[in-house]
Protein backbone atom coordinates (compact mmCIF):
# COMPACT_ATOMS: atom_id res chain seq x y z
CA UNK A 1 0.00 0.00 0.00
CA UNK A 2 1.43 2.99 -0.98
CA UNK A 3 -0.29 6.89 0.24
CA UNK A 4 -0.26 8.85 -3.19
CA UNK A 5 -2.20 11.79 -2.40
CA UNK A 6 -3.22 13.29 1.16
CA UNK A 7 -4.75 16.49 1.90
CA UNK A 8 -7.01 17.70 4.58
CA UNK A 9 -10.09 15.71 3.39
CA UNK A 10 -8.82 12.78 1.23
CA UNK A 11 -6.24 10.01 0.64
CA UNK A 12 -5.44 7.85 -2.08
CA UNK A 13 -3.96 4.51 -1.50
CA UNK A 14 -2.47 2.65 -4.22
CA UNK A 15 -2.10 -1.15 -3.73
CA UNK A 16 0.15 -2.00 -6.99
CA UNK A 17 0.03 -6.00 -6.05
CA UNK A 18 -3.80 -5.85 -6.62
CA UNK A 19 -3.57 -2.69 -9.33
CA UNK A 20 -6.32 -0.91 -7.27
CA UNK A 21 -7.05 2.44 -5.52
CA UNK A 22 -8.64 2.81 -1.90
CA UNK A 23 -10.15 6.35 -1.94
CA UNK A 24 -10.89 7.50 1.69
CA UNK A 25 -12.76 10.50 2.77
CA UNK A 26 -11.60 11.34 6.05
CA UNK A 27 -14.32 13.93 7.03
CA UNK A 28 -17.04 11.61 6.05
CA UNK A 29 -15.26 8.14 7.26
CA UNK A 30 -16.21 7.08 3.86
CA UNK A 31 -14.24 4.45 1.37
CA UNK A 32 -14.12 3.05 -1.99
CA UNK A 33 -12.12 -0.02 -3.53
CA UNK A 34 -11.50 0.39 -7.00
CA UNK A 35 -10.00 -2.41 -8.66
CA UNK A 36 -9.19 -3.83 -12.68
CA UNK A 37 -11.97 -1.63 -14.97
CA UNK A 38 -13.09 0.47 -11.90
CA UNK A 39 -9.02 1.20 -11.11
CA UNK A 40 -8.31 2.01 -14.87
CA UNK A 41 -11.03 4.12 -15.40
CA UNK A 42 -10.27 6.39 -12.15
CA UNK A 43 -6.61 6.56 -12.76
CA UNK A 44 -7.22 8.50 -16.38
CA UNK A 45 -9.60 10.67 -15.05
CA UNK A 46 -6.90 11.68 -12.95
CA UNK A 47 -4.32 11.77 -15.70
CA UNK A 48 -7.37 14.23 -17.75
CA UNK A 49 -7.44 16.67 -15.14
CA UNK A 50 -5.09 19.19 -16.13
CA UNK A 51 -1.86 19.77 -15.00
CA UNK A 52 -2.24 23.80 -13.76
CA UNK A 53 -5.62 22.56 -12.32
CA UNK A 54 -3.94 20.49 -10.32
CA UNK A 55 -4.26 21.77 -6.81
CA UNK A 56 -5.64 20.73 -3.90
CA UNK A 57 -9.70 22.32 -4.06
CA UNK A 58 -9.46 20.72 -7.46
CA UNK A 59 -8.57 17.33 -7.02
CA UNK A 60 -11.00 16.85 -3.57
CA UNK A 61 -13.69 18.40 -5.72
CA UNK A 62 -12.91 15.26 -8.01
CA UNK A 63 -12.67 13.14 -5.58
CA UNK A 64 -15.64 13.98 -3.51
CA UNK A 65 -17.66 13.82 -6.64
CA UNK A 66 -15.98 10.20 -7.42
CA UNK A 67 -16.74 8.98 -3.59
CA UNK A 68 -20.35 10.07 -3.69
CA UNK A 69 -22.48 7.28 -4.43
CA UNK A 70 -19.91 4.59 -4.34
CA UNK A 71 -18.31 5.16 -1.65
CA UNK A 72 -19.51 3.18 1.48
CA UNK A 73 -19.30 4.42 5.55
CA UNK A 74 -16.58 2.61 7.64
CA UNK A 75 -18.03 1.00 10.70
CA UNK A 76 -16.03 0.66 13.91
CA UNK A 77 -16.34 -1.84 15.98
Amino acid sequence: MNVIYSSAHFWILAYPAQQGFELFDKETFRTVFLQGAHAWHFRHAMEDIPEDERDEETIDAFLDDYCAESARPIVFH
